[in-house]
């Protein structure tokens, strides 16, 4: 039996109804479920469950027919009554829980209506137009409904899906192994075996790579892995992750409640020096709200160049000549350069005369809990996902809605380009939309930018066209064929 053992810093199940964007937890969910629709490796929407879907051209009804003949893992049947049942329990206000904000799919399908045509076809009925309702639905996972009362137990412990490989096995803090099933829709999985082992050490995973204990390692140390480059048998593939280091400003008061000083210390900034001191490479510089990998984003360079001069006169403008003081909070991880990352800021900064007062925070839920609240002082050391430019939108930006990360920022051109984007289901004149939000975010910016993180992979054998899925998650099904002693098939 072949198998893919892979190496990773996080191992655990979950319940795929709450929401998250940890990759190596979505990774997991991947292989044992399946949504209606799954993402190809262009980063294009593929049929999963559905063979077909159709939206309506207001943009609020959709409608998906399924495969014939789909099977759970334990042999029931899953047909439309059974999507439904999970569609249904990931769209309550109690579920869809991601760190520090709950009831995320609710905003989206709490208010929905989600019907079987029969037993093949599924219609979701919108309060609101959605044109990006794929956005959500990928990570839609379908659970058998044999399964559903254990996970409202709280027991997460034998995933029951329709997804490329059938769980075998969890043992907690160490592996999960699952085998290939024979019954999934689609191509089958190259490996007859999957196994995800534990090992937060990214030089171990490295090592057990290299020594034919995992055939893939993830989230490799960036210098550190080179060392796979110079190795025959190996290969290094460098993915960028859609996930933005941000700091988010307090546009509600204080200084960050102006534009101008908003804009100013994006443009103080020297993105690609805190790119080589603070992760040491292992970045690409962010001038806007949203990653290169993100829909609509085709210009995604220009605007915010620093510029410590016109930086120094939109200060003056907004009455802070001679300098300010900002109140920053930062957590002491996640991410983990946190602090490093916010003295190298304030070094930036301070060439335009803004100097920080930094309050540590060690207890990272508790903080992200703070966010939520608002209670943030004038900055504070974020992240922002997931690779839905409309989500961030909707989530982030948009005043009206207010959401978990929102704090203070208005701007009605913007909210007008959002409620275009809804109803729009043209993706090419959708993707306009948002590229026209996207250089309004970049004039009058609601962040401090700083940049997208890369993610080494490294792979037993040689597979130079080998690349990691846009959302950064590792797809189990495009892996090449490993054998039992860790090398690849051809």
């Amino acid at each position: 039996m072949n198998t893919a053992t892979i190496a990773q810093p996080r191992l655990r199940l979950e319940d795929p109804h709450d929401c998250t964007d940890a990759n190596d937890v979505l990774c997991v969910f991947d292989a044992f479920f399946d949504g209606l629709v799954r993402y190809g490796q262009d980063g294009s929407y593929i049929p999963a469950l559905a063979e077909r879907w159709h939206v309506s051209d207001d943009a609020r009804t959709w409608t998906f027919r399924l495969r014939e003949a789909l099977t759970f893992h334990d042999g029931t049947t899953c047909n439309a009554d059974a999507v439904i049942l999970s569609l249904r329990r990931m769209s309550r206000a109690d579920k869809g829980y991601t760190l520090g904000a709950p009831g995320v799919w609710y905003q989206y399908l709490g208010d929905a209506l989600i019907t079987a045509l029969d037993a093949r076809t599924v219609e979701i009925a919108l309060a609101r137009p959605m044109a990006d309702l794929l956005d959500v639905l990928v990570y839609g996972y379908v659970i058998a409904p044999g399964a559903l009362d254990r996970y409202e137990g709280g027991d997460v412990s034998v995933p029951v899906g329709t997804g490329p490989y059938r769980f075998e096995n969890f043992r907690d803090g160490h592996d999960i192994t699952g085998r290939r099933f024979d019954g999934w829709h689609g191509k089958q999985p190259a490996n007859e075996q999957i196994r995800f082992v534990f090992e937060p050490d990214a030089d171990r995973r490295q090592d057990m790579l290299v020594a034919g204990q995992a055939q893939v390692a993830n989230s490799l140390d960036f210098q550190q892995s080179h060392a796979l480059d110079r190795s025959d048998g190996f290969t290094r593939a460098v993915s960028l992750v859609p996930v933005s280091i941000i700091y988010l400003f307090n546009s509600t008061s204080g200084p960050f409640a102006d534009q101008r000083v908003r804009r100013a210390a994006n443009l103080a900034l020297d993105r690609q020096a805190l790119v080589d001191t603070v992760v040491a490479g292992a970045a690409r510089p962010l001038t806007g709200f949203v990653s290169p990998a993100h829909f609509g984003v085709t210009d995604a360079t220009g605007g915010l160049e620093r510029d410590l001069s016109e930086a120094k006169l939109l200060l003056a403008a907004a009455g802070h000549a001679d300098g300010l003081v900002i109140e920053v909070d930062c957590p002491t991880h996640l991410p983990d350069e946190a602090e490093t990352l916010t003295a190298a800021v304030e070094r930036q900064l301070l060439e335009i005369g803004i100097s920080f007062r930094v309050h540590r925070h060690e207890d990272r839920e508790a903080y992200a809990h703070g966010v939520r609240l608002k209670q943030v002082r004038d900055m504070c050391v974020f992240d922002s996902s997931p690779l839905s430019t409309f989500r961030v939108l909707a989530e982030k930006i948009d005043a009206r809605a207010r959401g978990s990360w929102w704090l203070g920022y208005d701007n009605s051109e913007v909210e007008q380009l959002i409620d275009a984007g809804r109803r729009t289901t043209s993706g090419t004149t959708r993707g306009a939309i948002y590229q026209n939000a996207y250089r309004l975010l970049q004039t009058n910016p609601p962040w401090l930018y700083l940049y997208n993180p890369l993610r080494v992979t490294g792979l037993a054998g040689d597979h130079p066209d080998w690349r990691m899925r846009p959302d950064a998650v590792l797809d189990v099904t495009a892996l090449p064929g490993f054998g039992q002693e860790g090398k690849s098939r051809d």
